[in-house]
């Protein structure tokens, strides 16, 4: 038996779908909008490791991987070597272009032949660029004259490598400097792509600190370096034809090279060198997120469960998404859920494990245009919420038991 949480809320200011003005005003004056309230606990989708109840665990004396045990049950340690390819989604150029510095190579990938580039003072940029239907063009780039003087002329793609770090530069003109090689990569349209290819070790200590406060204690950034290097092994199994294994955004993993490295984060990827968690021998989909609120949410694998979380809250954490209020006007609401002039909506269905019933499943809109039904995440993306875990504001709960 299962028990699903109604939440009614009436809109008394909303049937008319027209904005409420609390005192009158001059002739001409826009009217004030009718504010709802909504409360909500957690920031993100909630599956598998919450990165804020990580550190509440490290706090209460939890090792790294009595950490990962709680949040991924079921899975084992295992070990993962090798290289991984990242698309760097800034670089918006045409091609590829970096700073000249000592020792810099061209690669061309079609020959695997290597290239020593020649230094001059006249030369302070290199650039790989689109040049025929699949092939490259190499150039150097005057700074005192603003002029490109073409080197070479490639039949397919290439890459620079060589020094330990490089400096890509960015539409902006500024640059970012990382490890590894910077491939020019030919996916679509006119444009080449940067593709950064480097040791897994030597990506995840860009990954680390943009994903985990650098001050946490060791066992959670160490925790966090675990969950990285296995969500990358994860994906870079599945990765086949294409040309890169992640990209560099929240979309995969937010990596910002060697100018985001930290020596808090290094030492916790050192300390688990290797590390990764697999279920029946094959890494696992290692998720998480920044809080869970109180509660794991489930996901498509038997090692993502729902179950209660008390170290996202911990004493101490300071978890500041553990718990939220936000305020969406009557127009913003009528705009998420596309009924007209809303007369009500309702909270039809919750997981029922946590505090307020847990995070929502399913929530019914009716309005003027008729009545609608939507899932917890799709609300939440309509209406820009941190997670799907909300209450509408001022609306008592009731339990309504269901079967099933």
């Amino acid at each position: 038996m299962k028990r699903a949480i109604v939440v009614g809320l009436v809109l008394a200011t909303l049937p008319s779908g027209l904005a409420v003005a609390s005192e009158p005003g001059e002739p001409g004056e826009p009217e004030s909008e009718a504010v709802q309230t909504i409360t909500g606990r957690g920031f993100g989708h909630g599956r598998g490791m919450s990165q804020y109840g990580a550190q509440g665990a490290a706090l209460a004396g939890k090792n790294v991987q009595q950490i990962l045990d709680f949040y991924y049950p079921g899975t084992a340690t295992a070990k993962a070597t090798g290289m991984i390819r990242i698309r760097l989604t800034k670089d918006t150029t045409d091609g590829v272009r970096v700073v000249a510095t000592q020792g810099l190579k061209l690669r061309d990938l079609r020959s695997s032949k290597v290239y020593q580039l020649p230094r001059a003072s006249t030369r302070n940029e290199w650039s790989i660029d689109p040049y025929g239907e699949h092939g490259t063009r190499v150039s150097s780039f005057d700074a005192k004259k603003r002029t490109w003087t073409l080197w070479r002329t490639l039949k397919g793609m290439a890459q620079f490598e060589g020094p330990p770090v490089t400096a890509l530069v960015l539409p902006s003109g500024s640059t970012a400097g990382y490890r590894g090689v910077l491939r020019a990569v030919d996916t679509a349209g006119a444009h080449l792509d940067t593709v950064n290819v480097l040791p897994l070790e030597a990506y995840l200590r860009g990954v680390v600190p943009r994903e985990a406060i650098v001050s946490w204690r060791p066992a959670a950034l160490q925790a966090q370096a675990v969950a990285a290097r296995t969500y990358s092994s994860y994906h870079r199994k599945r990765a086949s034809e294409r040309a890169y294994d992640l990209c560099d955004t929240v979309a995969c993993q937010v990596y910002g090279g060697y100018d985001s490295e930290k020596p808090s984060t290094n030492e916790a990827i050192a300390a688990t060198a290797g590390q990764i968690r697999v279920h029946r021998n094959v890494p696992i989909i290692a998720e998480f997120s920044s809080s869970n609120g109180g509660a794991t949410a489930a996901g498509d694998a038997p090692y993502l469960l729902v179950k209660v979380d008390g170290w996202d809250a911990y004493p101490g954490n300071k978890n500041p998404n553990s718990s939220w209020t936000v305020t969406r006007t009557s127009a913003q609401l009528r705009a998420a859920f596309g009924v007209g002039a809303l007369r009500s909506l309702k909270v039809t269905g919750r997981t029922g494990v946590g505090p307020t019933g847990g995070r929502v499943q399913t929530v019914e809109a009716i309005g003027a245009d008729g009545r609608k039904v939507f899932t917890g995440d799709q609300v939440r993306a309509r209406l820009g919420l941190r997670s799907a875990w909300f209450t509408f504001a001022g609306v008592a709960p009731l339990d309504i038991p269901t079967t099933g």
